[in-house]
């Protein structure tokens, strides 16, 4: 989704979710800045490299990697489940901008949502699928 501003500066987001986590990514022409809830990119992702990476994928891709400034906003989950869906928006980002971005980023698999949610608990037993221990005697 595209948002034009006042000073002719367009805005475009995407929306990135992974297991509890949930990244609203945004998109504005600049030099590369990553702001993720107010704070700098590399300090929130702890100067971890591999967060790093996950995070710029997409844009390493298309060769972008300075020409966009990215402000998130993310909550729930912890940085793995965060930096996997801050990767989710912007690509999905990547693709209002240009959508020939689609079939590059599709085919690295970034457009991909992983399903995979935390199982829920049921009853009588102790966790998802831990039960008590069985006693025959």
């Amino acid at each position: 989704m595209t948002i034009p501003l006042n000073n002719k500066r367009i805005i475009y987001t995407g929306t990135g979710r992974r297991k509890a986590s949930i990244a609203r990514v945004r998109l504005i022409p600049g030099s590369g800045k990553l702001i993720i809830n107010d704070c700098p990119g590399e300090t929130y992702l702890q100067f971890s490299p591999n967060y790093m990476r996950i995070t710029y994928g997409p844009l390493k891709i298309l060769g972008l990697s300075e020409e966009y400034d990215i402000v998130v906003n993310t909550e729930g989950g912890g940085l793995t489940g965060q930096a996997d869906a801050i990767r989710l928006g912007i690509a999905r980002a990547l693709c209002c901008i240009n959508p020939d971005n689609r079939t590059i980023l599709k085919s690295e698999g970034y457009l991909t949502r992983d399903p995979r949610v935390k199982e829920r608990r049921k009853y009588g037993l102790r966790k998802a699928r831990k039960a008590p221990q069985f006693s025959k005697r």
